[in-house]
């Protein structure tokens, strides 16, 4: 491939990753500048905070506490994931079951995640499991959901020719059902960690004594702000890294999908 050819695609990749990170940078360059004379108990200067979260990541306790965490968070992940594929497929597969269960999916879907956290602290105690529990309960609904959609989206020759040739029927919800729904289902999961994210941190407020939702809370409650905007921050970091990687992720398992879309149009 020439040169020239390639410039265009070196200066297209250069003005996406302009238009990306200009926000981000700008948002922290701001930050920087008017925090830097702050005497605000409430909001110390940015380089305050960037101390105290390299001092407590280097040789404190953010590290085993991200650990415990995130460990947490990708075992109720998983758990989700798992369970609202399988479920979706069938659900969304059989217009009698997908009927009868749309109103009870409906009300339970409307519980906010939220409120049921003190109470599966109560009934579960503490320590990683109920925090597993609350995860993978609220990151169910979004996968489950975007994979009934994405079965209900198939096309009908595309089923009718799978049965048209006899493909058995664990072939066909592996092979045919779960590939034509794996976008959606991509989409949910996607969703699914930033709602992960929030409660990680928000099931850690209670009855936890590690994580980083523990640290902040912790922090909160002896007023030690810049130890509390340091957790925050780094909750949004954590979000940024994990969202590119599965996005990056997404792009590749999807290639196939995104080239028949390109080819379409």
């Amino acid at each position: 491939m020439s040169t020239s050819s390639q410039t265009p695609g070196i200066r297209a990749r250069v003005k996406e990753m302009g238009v990306q990170w200009g926000l981000p940078v700008l948002a922290i360059v701001l930050w920087w500048t008017l925090s830097a004379n702050s005497t605000n108990f409430y909001f110390p200067p940015l380089q305050t905070i960037l101390a105290v979260l390299w001092r407590d990541l280097v040789g404190g306790p953010l590290l085993p506490y991200m650990a415990f965490s995130l460990s947490n968070m990708a075992i109720g992940l998983a758990v989700a994931t798992i369970l609202g594929i399988l479920i979706g497929l069938i659900v969304g597969e059989y217009q009698g079951l997908r009927e009868a269960a749309t109103p009870t999916l409906n009300f339970l879907r409307s519980v906010p995640p939220a409120a049921i956290v003190p109470i599966v602290i109560i009934a579960m105690g503490i320590g990683a499991a109920p925090k597993i529990f609350i995860i993978a309960l609220t990151c169910f609904w979004p996968i489950l959901l975007n994979t009934i959609d994405g079965v209900r989206s198939m096309s009908s020759e595309l089923r009718d020719t799978a049965r048209a040739f006899g493909v058995p029927r664990v072939l066909y919800f592996q092979r045919v059902l779960l590939m034509s729904a794996m976008p959606q289902i991509m989409a949910g999961i996607r969703v699914a960690i930033a709602v992960a994210l929030v409660l990680m941190v928000i099931s850690e407020f209670f009855g936890a004594s590690s994580g980083l939702g523990f640290y902040i809370n912790d922090n909160k409650q002896k007023f030690a702000m810049p130890e509390t905007w340091a957790g925050t921050l780094l909750i949004g970091v954590l979000g940024f890294v994990l969202s590119a990687v599965f996005m990056a992720f997404e792009r590749w398992a999807l290639a196939w999908y995104f080239q028949s879309e390109r080819s379409s149009n």
